[in-house]
């Protein structure tokens, strides 16, 4: 079973709990939705996940119905008693911690494991940035966010949306959106539409991440200038012609390919591969 709208608004008011705004909670009043997710999530007898963000359970107990060895996390400790009562019949995992200050390692050990979560919109990006970068053993991700952070996550070349955040995510991952969830699912109702993004890690390109990054960060920092005044300092001038980047070229116009060539100049030269 999962929880109905009308079971969520009753846990709560027995427990006097509301959402809180400052958490960026809303929860998921909806068996279906969280049945799809946890379909979409392609999960099941001997598959690990671990979920982020798990408030009074409705997902978890979506996953934990799949057969899957299930692991929730939630920060509010108000809600984390609620949380292991819901769940207790189900074997799943119960972890009271902030996941942006996880010891990651030694709560998952070796991989895999995959992550399915209706992550906080005030985190959403920096903790799917943190987990890329800190957390190998994440191998797969199914992650609700913010429409348009999902736009952002999987955004390509010369697309509205796209960033130094889409770079950094094409480094360590593909990523698609599979599906959109409706505001009228959650609650509280959010003012913005939420998206499903599907992540798969894939082999990392040859280059130095730390300078990679760097030089992401610095061509978007002045995402409008041509790349030749926003790189100055940064990468060398004859780096361009190296690279196959035009000076004139701005940040969105780049694929992953091309910040690696370009990250792979120093200001002094070609970086040591």
């Amino acid at each position: 079973m999962t929880l109905t709208r009308r079971e969520i608004t009753a846990l709560l008011e027995s427990h006097g709990l509301a959402p809180r705004r400052a958490l960026g909670q809303h929860f998921v009043a909806d068996p279906n939705t969280v049945r799809r997710i946890a379909r979409l999530a392609s999960v099941g007898p001997g598959d690990r996940v671990v979920e982020i963000g798990a408030g009074l359970g409705s997902l978890t107990l979506a996953l934990s119905e799949t057969g899957a060895e299930v692991v929730a996390i939630e920060v509010d400790p108000g809600l984390v008693g609620v949380l292991r009562s819901v769940v207790a019949a189900t074997g799943a995992t119960v972890v009271e911690g902030d996941a942006l200050r996880l010891d990651w390692g030694a709560l998952l050990g070796a991989g895999p494991w995959v992550l399915v979560a209706n992550l906080p919109y005030n985190v959403a990006t920096p903790l799917v940035v943190r987990l890329l970068e800190e957390v190998p053993a994440i191998t797969r991700m199914l992650v609700m966010v913010q429409a348009e952070v999902a736009d952002r996550l999987v955004a390509t070349p010369r697309s509205p949306s796209y960033g130094a955040v889409s770079v950094v995510v094409a480094w360590w991952a593909s990523a698609v959106v599979v599906g959109d969830v409706p505001a009228t699912v959650f609650l509280p109702r959010p003012k913005v539409g939420s998206s499903l993004v599907a992540l798969a890690r894939r082999a990392q390109p040859g280059a130095d991440y730390a300078r990679f990054k760097q030089v992401v960060r610095a061509g978007f920092a002045h995402r409008r200038k041509m790349l030749r005044t926003a790189l100055a300092g940064v990468v060398a001038p004859g780096a361009f012609a190296a690279a196959g980047v035009a000076q004139t070229a701005r940040a969105e116009e780049l694929g992953l390919e091309q910040w690696c060539r370009l990250a792979a100049w120093t200001p002094s030269g070609p970086t040591p591969s």
